[in-house]
């Protein structure tokens, strides 16, 4: 089976995960996909396979003949997806001698133009993958999962030599909690590399440092026909809030190693409203001064209105693992060899986002990033190529015999 069968296979079974739960997996429907890896594992031949309790699939291939004392080579991708515009069945299309102009999405009423997306011209003559543009696709990540899964395929039935190779597909990838009870003893590699990123050739290992942040906002709500210097709109209060914030620094406004403010969701009324914002920034000096200027708004906003009006809570999230890989870039290295004798250019690039891999360098399992082929994740307009895929599958193997051969 090709990567793209498994894709169009993988993207039906709707797998969101909810930032609101407080179950692990966040939603329940992330283990149908697993249950249905770790089958499809085990008619490949590979037994060693178990789903635990917490919705994390491990899977090991052992070493062929002459490869025991080589190094353990994880690959690792994530089951869940975003919850936008994922509440309805995903219905995947296939566009075959692709011609780079305006592509209407069924009968959504979207467009995927190359006004918005420019590299759309360079995809012309492939073979492109959709939604119907009611949903997301969904190949963040199960492009990454059908690719590991053909990998592994390849790696058995065409007898490439292999060292130990660990396989592994969280849940809650999404909400920043992928990584939280990944079990580093079950999967077993020395190091590893997430499939996780967009352009076949991308190779990873700059990521954001993230927090997220919560402003609870407090009013005073009295008649209005008597507020005078007594009333206190917690929703006039919230947008003095954002409005103190650099006005350019969001991220339509960023790229590469620019990092932003993103407010992501806001409500309120008069007596009570909430902001929620994540933050970014590559430099660590820098995520820490943007930090320290939510809570600088905190103090002001409370000094003008009153104590207690705002309360600020910020949570760190992950951290930039190029620290970490700084001191393996064999990774890096050898993910480039890969892609050069895949026939694919190698393309360096920060991450302006993070994968499970950021947390997991952390926990002492060295993880860069390698691209799948998609683009314009989370969102209608998400899109993918067969031969990106392909792409990412050949890089993979290419890693497997670098890492057999030395």
């Amino acid at each position: 089976m090709n990567p793209v069968e498994r894709l169009l296979k993988y993207v039906t079974i709707r797998t969101p995960s909810d930032e609101y739960s407080d179950t692990v997996p966040s939603s329940a429907c992330q283990f149908e996909l697993a249950q249905h890896l770790c089958r499809e594992l085990f008619t490949m031949g590979i037994t060693d396979v178990k789903v635990d309790t917490q919705c994390y699939l491990y899977a090991h291939i052992p070493p062929s003949p002459g490869c025991e004392g080589r190094p353990a080579l994880g690959f690792i991708a994530h089951l869940d997806t975003v919850s936008d515009f994922c509440s309805q069945r995903i219905c995947p299309e296939l566009h075959e001698d692709y011609n780079g102009r305006e592509l209407p999405l069924g009968s959504s009423g979207r467009v995927l133009s190359p006004e918005m997306f420019p590299h759309l011209k360079d995809l012309k003559g492939r073979t492109l993958i959709t939604s119907d543009g009611t949903t997301i696709l969904g190949a963040d990540d199960k492009a990454g999962i059908a690719e590991i899964m053909t990998m592994a395929e390849r790696i058995l039935t065409e007898e490439i030599p292999h060292g130990p190779i660990s396989i592994a597909f969280t849940p809650d990838e999404e909400i920043g909690m992928g990584a939280e009870h990944f079990d580093l003893e079950a999967f077993g590699a020395d190091f590893a590399y997430t499939l996780d990123g967009d352009t076949e050739g991308e190779i990873q290992y700059e990521n954001f440092n993230a927090a997220k942040a919560v402003f609870d906002i407090r009013g005073v709500n009295v008649h209005p026909g008597s507020a005078k210097n007594v009333m206190v709109n917690a929703s006039l209060v919230a947008m003095e809030i954002n409005a103190l914030l650099p006005e350019h620094e969001t991220p339509r406004d960023t790229d590469g190693y620019e990092g932003f403010y993103h407010l992501i969701d806001m409500k309120g009324d008069v007596a009570q409203a909430q902001l929620r914002y994540i933050i970014r920034d590559h430099d660590g000096t820098r995520f820490e001064e943007r930090k320290g200027r939510l809570r600088e708004i905190t103090d002001i906003i409370n000094q003008k209105w009153g104590r207690d009006t705002v309360t600020l809570t910020v949570t760190d999230q992950y951290r930039n693992m190029s620290e970490i890989i700084a001191g393996c870039m064999h990774l890096i290295e050898n993910a480039k060899k890969a892609c050069e004798n895949a026939g694919v250019k190698p393309l360096i690039l920060p991450i302006r986002g993070g994968t499970d891999g950021a947390q997991l360098s952390f926990k002492g399992l060295p993880c860069p990033n390698l691209g799948t082929g998609g683009h314009g994740y989370h969102g209608p307009y998400e899109h993918i190529t067969a031969e990106g895929m392909e792409a990412a599958c050949r890089i993979a193997l290419e890693l497997v015999k670098i890492y057999a051969s030395e």
